[in-house]
């Protein structure tokens, strides 16, 4: 006897993934292969267990099928819906690859509805994108000048990682990137294939990192002037490529124009009285001096995002979410979502929307996004009125899962959950990244070089056989980067193989001295398939899985009547793997093998040798 009921299987839920408000979705358990004796428990009820977020059970009795049962219900709200089947005493519910599973512990599927008006931005489908810590990428012009508590260094030096002698870490090394350096290299850029650059926080600030920020309305004077950033947004559009900025809205710096610890700034701070204009953006505990910060860190003070004076601040026609909007920014990431209330974010995406409707809003999330509770308080960045992206954390760690352990488990289990909490229109411009400024690098990660301190971090790196063997471990990951759906994001220098373990080593200055060719070539080669004559498929096509064994990994992506065609086999079997080409307008055609060139006729026929990757696609 056997059951089958898998939510990504359009026989079995007539509708894949999330879907909106108001939606008919139709559930339907096959079964098959029923031996003696088992027609009475296949006789009783089946019903299907469901209820919302929050809320308690409902049950709905299925109706009987020779083959199964079936149901049909209409989601008339917008949120979290959980669901699995119960037949007679015995649970039906979620198991490996989200197949149901007869168990006496279920595990919920999930049904996520969102707003009916939800959308997405169309023009970031399908591109590439390229983060930048601005401090680092490439300095151009004249020495900034340095302010004090700055000091500026020799491009290339280590970055400073010790406390100091009262055991702080000032972060207040510089290198000198700026606005006039990205310029310079956005041609390097487009033959990259970029099509999006994220540059992490431009905002005046005392660090190097600058999410301390001080003056929300002011491009920090070491990057360049307003004029600067204008003409790099101006330079990047006529190359197709956009540009977005991080949003760091959880907290201030205490050098701030709002706080002022210290009085830099003229205006009268929170720190310095109750009767600044400010004072109510901050909780303090003692006044002045014990007050909420991000994380207990002191020179991160809070806001309070319940403050009227901070809101109209943030989100007023002369706010600062608009002010840069209408420096013709492709949108905003945002620092730390999670930490950020609910409201906020709903006000916030009002906000960005009524400028410009096609402006993008990635998060920060580490988890998956669609069901995530932080601070005891369900999350909703998925059910329309909040996100349109984040950062894709669980994907990452698949990916770099599966590397290290040869084992796809992971990874199928984690590409399945995405499809089926996410909506499509979210999905397809999930932020793909493989690293960022605040992981280790990806290719100290794949080398598996391990230290017990910062100290040991400073000094160590991979030697050329290790680098090697990482280089090659690198491009499996990009190839799955590149190819599943979002939209992949290079952290900068890990095209040339840039190496550097956790803060500050993952930031160093970009090598421009020492790049390996063979892999931005790579790295170019992926994205020209990207965003080339298949870029429909990237743009909004499906996934469909194809084979999967032990370590090698063979899967489709379709729009219209184009399909591509992945295999990844990281482990030492060899395969062959015929694909069944559904659409008989695909029959006949000619494919080709992008990276060795081989050809395919009639069927596509993988012949996968051990340790290699491929893409295919029609000529």
């Amino acid at each position: 006897m056997k059951l089958y009921f898998n939510p990504l299987d359009q026989k079995c839920k007539s509708a894949l993934g999330a879907q909106p408000c108001c939606s008919t979705i139709r559930f339907r358990i096959f079964k098959y292969d029923i031996e003696s004796g088992e027609d009475a428990f296949f006789a009783q009820v089946c019903n299907l267990v469901l209820f919302q977020d929050g809320m308690s059970y409902r049950y709905y009795q299925m109706t009987p099928l020779k083959d199964g049962w079936t149901i049909s219900i209409r989601f008339n709200h917008v949120g979290l819906f959980f669901y699995h089947f119960k037949i007679g005493g015995r649970f039906f519910a979620c198991g490996h690859l989200r197949n149901g599973e007869i168990t006496n512990h279920p595990v919920m599927w999930q049904q996520t509805i969102y707003l009916k008006e939800y959308s997405t931005p169309d023009w970031f489908r399908g591109g590439v994108m390229y983060q930048i810590f601005p401090d680092r990428f490439f300095h151009a012009g004249k020495k900034p000048e340095v302010k004090e508590g700055k000091i500026l260094r020799e491009w290339g030096e280590q970055p400073y990682y010790r406390p100091d002698s009262n055991g702080v870490v000032r972060n207040n090394d510089f290198f000198g990137g700026n606005f006039s350096g990205v310029k310079e290299k956005l041609d390097y850029l487009q033959q990259l294939g970029v099509t999006v650059l994220y540059f992490n926080p431009v905002f005046e600030a005392s660090s190097n990192h600058r999410y301390d920020t001080g003056d929300y309305r002011k491009i920090d004077s070491m990057l360049g002037t307003e004029k600067d950033f204008d003409e790099l947004i101006a330079a990047a559009q006529e190359k197709g490529i956009r540009i977005i900025l991080d949003g760091v809205f959880n907290h201030t710096g205490v050098d701030s124009r709002y706080f002022n610890k210290y009085g830099r700034y003229e205006e009268l701070g929170a720190y310095q009285s109750k009767e600044s204009p400010y004072y109510d953006w901050y909780t303090f505990r003692h006044y002045p001096d014990s007050y909420d910060c991000w994380w207990g860190i002191e020179t991160l003070p809070a806001v309070n995002e319940s403050s009227p004076s901070y809101q109209k601040f943030m989100f007023s026609e002369e706010g600062v979410l608009k002010h840069w909007l209408r420096h013709d920014i492709g949108g905003y990431r945002l620092d730390v979502a999670d930490e950020l209330p609910g409201f906020f974010l709903k006000l916030l995406r009002k906000s960005v929307k009524e400028e410009n409707p096609d402006a993008l809003i990635i998060g920060e999330v580490w988890e998956d996004a669609s069901n995530k509770i932080a601070y005891g308080v369900r999350r909703e960045y998925f059910q329309g009125a909040e996100l349109d992206s984040v950062m894709n954390y669980p994907l990452k760690d698949a990916i770099v899962d599966y590397i290290l352990t040869q084992n796809a488990d992971h990874l199928r289990n984690t590409i399945a959950m995405l499809i089926d909490n996410y909506p499509k229109i979210s999905l397809d411009i999930l932020m793909n990244i493989l690293g960022t400024h605040d992981t280790t690098r990806i290719l100290t990660v794949l080398g598996k070089k391990t230290c017990s301190n910062k100290d040991e971090m400073a000094v160590t790196s991979l030697n050329e056989e290790e680098r090697r063997e990482a280089i090659k471990k690198l491009k499996f990951a990009a190839v799955l980067q590149f190819m599943l759906p979002g939209v992949p994001c290079i952290y900068y220098g890990d095209e040339i193989g840039m190496e550097g373990y956790i803060d500050p080593f993952c930031r160093g200055c970009f090598n421009w001295d020492n790049i390996d060719w063979e892999l931005v070539e790579f790295y170019q080669k992926l994205s020209e398939f990207r965003t080339g004559e298949n870029r429909e498929v990237f743009r909004s096509g499906s996934y469909r899985e194809i084979f999967s064994e032990n370590g090698c990994l063979v899967f489709e992506r379709k729009a219209q009547n184009r399909a591509v065609y992945v295999y990844v086999n990281n482990s030492s079997n060899e395969y062959i793997v015929s694909a069944n080409q559904e659409n008989t307008e695909s029959r006949g055609r000619q494919y080709r093998e992008y990276f060795s060139g081989a050809e395919f006729s009639k069927e596509i026929k993988f012949q996968i040798k051990a340790f290699t990757f491929g893409i295919i696609s029609s000529v």
